[in-house]
C-alpha cells in the first residue's frame, strides 16, 4: 500500500512538472501586440539611458574644461590688475 503511494505521489508529481514546463513555453511563443509592445519599449529605454549616459559624461567632461579655463583666465585677470598697480 505504501509502495502504491509513493508511485502514485510521484506520477502525479511529474505530471505536473511536465505540464507545469509545457505551459510557460507556449505562453512564451504567443507574445501578444503589448508584449513586443513592451519589450520594444524596454529596448528603447535601455539604448536612450545608454546615449544619455554617454552624453552626461561628454557634459562632465565640457564642465571640467570650462571650469578650469575660467579659473587660468581669473588668475590671468588679477596678475594683470596686480601689474597696473605697481
Amino acid at each position: 500500500m505504501k509502495k502504491l503511494k509513493s508511485i502514485s505521489l510521484g506520477a502525479l508529481a511529474l505530471v505536473f512538472v511536465l505540464s507545469a514546463g509545457a505551459c510557460g513555453k507556449s505562453e512564451r511563443k504567443s507574445e501578444g501586440p503589448a508584449e513586443k509592445a513592451g519589450a520594444t519599449m524596454g529596448k528603447a529605454i535601455d539604448q536612450a539611458t545608454e546615449k544619455a549616459g554617454e552624453a552626461m559624461e561628454k557634459a562632465g567632461e565640457a564642465l571640467k574644461e570650462a571650469g578650469q579655463k575660467v579659473k587660468e583666465g581669473a588668475a590671468e585677470a588679477i596678475d594683470k590688475m596686480k601689474d597696473t598697480k605697481k
